[in-house]
């Protein structure tokens, strides 16, 4: 049992406004996305990515970058609570945690990560403003806008270094 400050929201957004959950939204583009870009060969890269991101056209970025680096699975989270929920259903091999959900941070997230013993990096559009937890503070992060060279080398690094502990 998972037990943190941090409380699930329930969160409104660009995907609700159309009638649908996140999810439903991302996947009703993803038809559209693997007709343009095939996932490239798997070169170092984790099999399993979980990005928790809660702007739905961010995340399919992410998971459409991600997938053209040759990761076999990525999935998708928009809010803490489905994200804890995903991890126990199946750990992935390394995390991207949007900081600042919309009314939560992920935290949450990273402290069940981080018992698991599985990399993650900070994703914000704050850069080194951001406050994090003491606990935290040292960990990557990468900015909003994000480069794919910045991104691809973090996968690389935190798959290596998961390979070699």
């Amino acid at each position: 049992m998972v037990v943190s400050l941090w409380e699930p929201v329930e969160t409104p957004g660009r995907a609700s406004a159309a009638g649908l959950s996140e999810s439903a939204w991302i996947s009703n583009l993803r038809p559209f996305v693997s007709e343009i870009m095939e996932p490239a060969s798997h070169d170092g890269m984790p099999g399993d990515v979980l990005i928790v991101e809660d702007d739905p056209i961010i995340a399919l970025d992410f998971e459409d970058t991600i997938l053209g680096f040759g990761v076999k699975s990525v999935r998708t989270a928009g809010n803490v609570a489905r994200a804890l929920e995903m991890i126990a259903e199946r750990a992935p091999d390394f995390a991207l945690l949007d900081v600042g959900l919309i009314r939560e941070k992920s935290f949450a997230i990273a402290e069940r990560l981080e018992a698991l013993k599985i990399p993650f990096v900070f994703v914000t559009g704050y850069g080194a403003d951001v406050r994090l937890p003491a606990a935290f503070r040292n960990r990557p992060r990468l900015p909003k806008p994000y480069s794919s060279d910045a991104l691809q080398a973090l996968l690389k690094r935190r798959a290596d270094d998961s390979a070699n502990s």
